[in-house]
């Protein structure tokens, strides 16, 4: 896989598990407040991780790592996701999966090989403004397949959306409940400002806002929390 950096050990991108997290290169959206620009931009081989590295890590950790994250960038771009996650979980770890959506024919694949443990999807806003939000034009129906088919076949899953007060309002949120009704879990997350090599002057909601949105997004899914707020 092509993937620009590592977080050797992680104690929050897996609930209750001790994580290595691989982030791999490229992604399919242009969100203007994503927080990993580089990685969506990242294509300069001279920031390559071998996979040999990784995997000498995990023998090297085989008491302390539980679980391995790939996220990104987008994960499911990658032609060998599949491969990778195979030799993850020949080494006895869980996997966790971050996914935007926008490609449910590669989680359906993953999901009848039983590949993944946990799967994290962002839902970015509303269906009226996905593509606003999302920085191209969205397929509507590829992120729809795609939170039918975590529900259906995800061993866990969360689904999450990162909040800021230029984009997202209650009714929005609604929405969003809406979309994902019957979930067992969902993240209402603070937008961090951070440098990035796309748009600036974003804010996030305060926290009495915040609760509100927790407040509307728990009429639809079963359990509802903030992060970071």
């Amino acid at each position: 896989m092509f993937i620009c950096g590592t977080e050797n050990v992680s104690l929050v991108d897996y609930n209750e598990k001790i994580a290595t997290v691989v982030f791999t290169a490229g992604c399919n959206m242009r969100c203007p407040f994503c927080h990993n620009a580089e990685l969506v931009l990242c294509n300069d081989k001279d920031y390559l991780v071998e996979e040999s590295e990784i995997f000498d890590f995990l023998n090297k950790r085989k008491s302390l790592i539980d679980a391995v994250v790939v996220s990104g960038g987008e994960p499911t771009l990658q032609k060998d996701l599949a491969d990778f996650i195979r030799k993850v979980k020949a080494t006895g770890r869980a996997v966790k999966l971050d996914t935007n959506g926008l490609r449910p024919e590669v989680l359906k694949d993953l999901f009848k090989e039983n590949l993944l443990d946990y799967v994290a999807m962002d839902v970015k806003n509303s269906r009226a403004k996905y593509s606003l939000t999302a920085g191209v034009d969205v397929n509507w129906n590829a992120v729809h397949d795609s939170i039918n088919l975590i529900m259906r076949e995800a061993p866990d899953y969360e689904f999450r959306t990162t909040v800021i007060r230029e984009f997202h309002t209650e009714d929005d949120i609604a929405d969003i409940a809406e979309t994902i009704t019957g979930a067992k879990r969902y993240f209402i997350q603070k937008y961090k400002d951070a440098d990035t090599c796309f748009e600036h002057g974003f804010h996030a909601p305060d926290y009495e806002t915040a609760q509100r949105f927790k407040e509307i997004a728990a009429k639809k899914v079963i359990s509802v929390s903030l992060r970071g707020f």
